[in-house]
Formats: C-alpha cells, structure tokens, sequence
C-alpha cells in the first residue's frame, strides 16, 4: 500500500483549534497518523518536506451545481478548476434541481435545466440509486454528497409546474423524496425563487420537510426572494420581499423541525444591502429559540445566472414574436426600469459568461453597457437581444450581489458570522467567462480576507470550510486532519495564499498559494495544477 508522508507542516485540522507544527503520514486513503512536530517522522515511500507550508482538510463546497458534470465523461477536465483551488468535496443538487429522480416520460421538462449543463447527459437512470451508481461508475474527480432536487421531484411526479398537487401527485412526491434519501442523498434542496418552487404552498414545503427530518436529513433553500423588491411577491407587500421570505422559510422549517441551510445568503441589489443585518437578526433569534439553521455565502459581489431572469415571466410566455412587437417593448422597458430603480440595479451590472451559439465569442466578459456601445443600440436593446439570442442559455455575472466597490458592509457582515459556511455556487460549463467563485472562492476566503481583510483567523476560515461544512451534512470521516479520516488534504502557503480576481473584461485566473491537494490519498494536484487523469472522488451515500 503506497504511504506519503507531509513533512515539517503547520496543521490546521479543520476543528477550529489552533494550528500547530507536525507531519501526517497517508496510507493509502486516510491519515494513518498525525506526528507532533520535533517527534521523529515515520517512514514512508514518498516523502514530500512542507515547511513554512500549512496542512488542512480538503474543501468542502457546500453549495454546487456540479452534479450535472460529474454525470459526464469528461468531468475532471470541466472540475479542474475546483481541485486547484483545494475543493475535495461538493454538495450538489442545489437549489431544487438535480438530476435525479426523473421519469423517462417528463424527459423533455429537463430542457430548462439546460444551463445547470454543458450538454445534456444521456440520463441513463430514473432512481436517486441509479443516478449515483453511474456517477461512481464513470469515476467523479471529486467526492459528491447529493441532494434530492424538489424542483425536480415535482417534474418527474406531477401534472402542473404551478399550484397546488393533487393528494395522489403529492404522495408519489413524498414516496419519491423518501426513496432519494434512502438511497444516499443527503438531502432536500428547495428552489422557491424557480418554478415550479415559487407556486408551492406552504403546506407542500412543509410535507416535504418532515420526510427529510424524519430521516435526519438538512434541507437547503434558494429562497422565494433575496432582494428588497422580488417579482415573487405582491408589489404591494410593505415588509422588504427577502425578508418576508426568509419569515416564511423560517417558519415552514418550525412547523416540520427539520435543520434548514439557507443557501446562497445574498442580498441582491444596491437598495437591498440594508437588510441584511436584520436578516442576520432574523436567523440569530431562530436559532436561540432552537431552530437549528445556518447559511452559506460566496466571497464574491456577484453571481452567475442566465440573463434572462430579469425578463418577467408574462414577456416570456409571448416569446419568440414578443421581442418584435412594440407595444410590448415598450411596457416592458417601463416595468424593467422601473424594477431597476427600486433594486438599484443598472444595465453595467450584467456582464455576459457565455451564449451558446456560434460567432458571439467576442461579448464573453462585456457589460450590457460595452454590448450596447459595440451594437450601437440602447442597453435595453442590447439586453432584450442577448435575451433573445439564448433565452435559457445565454450565462451571465450579476453584480451588485451584496456589495458593491465601497459599500462591503453587507457582504462582510455575511462571511464573518459565525453561522456563515462556504461555497461557489459556480455554474461550470467549461466555456466562456467563468464565474470569479469556480476557480478562487476558497483561496479568497482563507487569503486576502484573512490577511487582509481581517474577517476572521486561518483557523476559523478553515473550519467553516471544512469541519464545519461536514459536520452539517454527517460526513464524519472527511473535514478534519485527524487519524482515520479520509485523506482529503490542502497543503497550501499561508502567506501567498489568494485568488486572482477578475479585472473588467479579463476572466479569474488561477488562484496563488495552492501547492499540493490529495482526494481519497491520491495526489491529484501538484505545484496547483491537476496531475493527470486521477479520477479520485467517490460518491458520499449519506
């Protein structure tokens, strides 16, 4: 059995305790033993001398979509990215949407998911089972703790995408959810600012709750609002919408008393920022009255989504002749303009990831802004074209995400709590202008907003990256430096440590700092690049 031995490390296990000096010897693929520093080394067929490095658990992200590349041949090469920032672990099947459980015959309704895609897989499976035995058979490059999808529940078992189920569709949900956990999800994910999740009552929230929690399993959510302003909500409704919403969530999770992760804590546009210390009030006063919930958050003022969620939904059900008739044109600047101005949202804040159709190769990374200087038509014009271009498949960054340059209160509020994990919510489609998060979340987190940004210790950044994240979800034997776990390993330098973040339209790079990541024992990053085709990763039944 092949041994490697990290020499002369600064240890930081992933418990929150303070780093100390030592060496960890991995046998195959767990830690056979962790040495106090200045204690003689075991021995051991690779020895790999780490001073002046420090020694933590793998990454967790807690908040992925990248279930619908680990399904494909090719995952390592569109994952790479995540490796080489020390992620080691994902949880995917957010926001209600995963790829499994289906029925072959509501195939088609898989279409809006295309963007979650790089191409559709050959969904060779229908069960929770299935699906994770053909992810495991293809070989993941990273470990995979799946959640079961609501969104997609609700696909495979009812007639309608709003409103309320029949009791019988809803007792074929319930049946379906119950045999994805017991099949190895390790959750519910819940997208209610999506169809089908924004037209659910309560009560059907509250039914799919008490099945997670009566097997002791998280339910994460993408709430029905994370603005100030949301089209989910009533324009006459006086509380702030994401406010409102998160009450509602709060409450569901009350009723069924089942742990709740609230996914992605943003606050989305300029007039939305002052919220978010009442929202964090919101969750401190759940939790004191034993609610167990927590949050998780990216590093980054901006996130990816397709372009089109700007458009309401009453345009888009007219589409394609709706983008050639004035008069709606016309009411649909004035309502999105409009809409702007209670956000505080502007048209620069959308920047173009990628659109999926040939010769637009030179609008990846531009602002709506740029586009429409380029076009020489209005940015509304510019917009309503890319729209029209890609209506689900043209990716886009939105800005403005909690922050925005001099106005970090928000975010930093957010990242420093101590409820707060951490994750991308990347969507990875290996092509076009990524998101800053797929390739330097967890340096950022654990570099500059450490060193200096001063949000909180190595120790504490590390733990919410790991030890904690694990801990949410039961995965006992991953998340820490410690003797029997699996050797899911960041060696990194704390000093160099960071991302290289994007600057207008030149893309992230790579991130700085990361020189050696071990999944399951093997060494799948060296000097921060990927080392070969290593498909290391397992499937985490839970």
């Amino acid at each position: 059995m092949s041994t490697i031995l990290l020499k002369n490390g600064t240890i930081i296990d992933g418990t929150g305790r303070p780093r100390f000096a030592g060496h960890v010897l991995i046998e195959g693929d767990i830690i056979r033993e962790i040495v106090p520093g200045g204690a003689g080394t075991p021995p051991a067929r690779t020895v790999i001398d780490v001073q002046g490095l420090a020694i933590c658990p793998g990454f967790i992200d807690m908040h992925s979509h990248a279930d619908w590349a680990v399904c494909l041949e090719e995952n390592q090469d569109m994952l790479g990215c995540l490796l080489e920032q020390g992620i080691t672990t994902v949880v995917a099947g957010n926001c209600g949407f995963s790829p499994a459980p289906l029925r072959r015959e509501t195939l088609e309704r898989f279409r809006q998911f295309m963007p979650l895609m790089v191409h559709a897989p050959g969904f060779g499976w229908e069960g929770m089972g299935d699906f994770l035995n053909r992810v495991q058979a293809l070989g993941p490059c990273l470990n995979v703790a799946q959640l079961a999808g609501h969104a997609s529940i609700r696909l495979a078992a009812a007639s309608t995408m709003r409103g309320r189920m029949s009791d019988e569709e809803l007792g074929h949900c319930l049946d379906l959810l119950a045999r994805s956990l017991d099949e190895g999800a390790c959750g519910l994910s819940l997208g209610l600012g999506y169809e089908p999740g924004m037209y659910s009552p309560p009560d059907e929230l509250e039914a799919f709750c008490r099945v997670a929690a009566a097997r002791g399993k998280p339910v994460t959510v993408h709430l029905k609002a994370l603005s100030a302003v949301s089209p989910t909500y009533p324009p006459t409704t006086l509380e702030p919408h994401n406010l409102l919403a998160l009450r509602e969530m709060l409450g569901v999770a009350r009723a069924a008393w089942v742990k709740l992760q609230l996914s992605h804590f943003i606050f989305v546009g300029r007039n939305s920022f002052w919220t978010a210390h009442k929202a964090l009030r919101m969750v401190e006063l759940a939790r004191h009255d034993g609610l167990d919930v927590m949050f998780d958050a990216f590093p980054y003022t901006c996130g990816n989504t397709t372009i089109s969620v700007v458009i309401p939904h009453w345009f888009l059900k007219r589409a394609p002749g709706a983008y050639r008739n004035p008069l709606l044109k016309l009411r649909l600047r004035a309502e999105l303009e409009a809409g702007f101005r209670l956000l505080g949202f502007m048209y620069e804040d959308f920047q173009v990831m990628n659109i999926d159709l040939e010769g637009y190769d030179d609008l990846r990374g531009l602002r709506v802004t740029e586009i429409a200087r380029k076009w020489k038509v209005s940015p509304f014009d510019a917009l309503l074209r890319l729209c029209e271009l890609g209506t689900w498949t043209t990716l886009a960054l939105f800005h403005a995400y909690s922050g925005v340059p001099g106005r970090e209160g928000a975010i930093d509020a957010v990242l420093s709590h101590e409820l707060c994990l951490y994750e991308t919510d990347a969507l990875i489609t290996g092509r076009g202008y990524p998101n800053p998060a797929a390739v330097g979340a967890f340096p950022r987190i654990c570099g500059p907003l450490v060193r200096d940004r001063r949000l909180f210790t190595l120790e504490q950044a590390v733990h919410r990256s790991t030890g904690a994240s694990a801990q949410r979800f039961s995965i006992s034997d991953r998340g820490v430096v410690r003797t029997g776990a699996a050797a899911d390993l960041v060696v990194f330098d704390p000093e160099t440590l960071s991302d290289t973040p994007p600057v207008d339209s030149r893309p992230a790079g790579r991130p700085k700092g990361i020189h050696h990541v071990f999944i399951n024992g093997r060494h799948v990053v060296r000097a921060g690049t990927v080392s070969g085709e290593q498909r290391a990763g397992r499937v985490l039944r839970l």
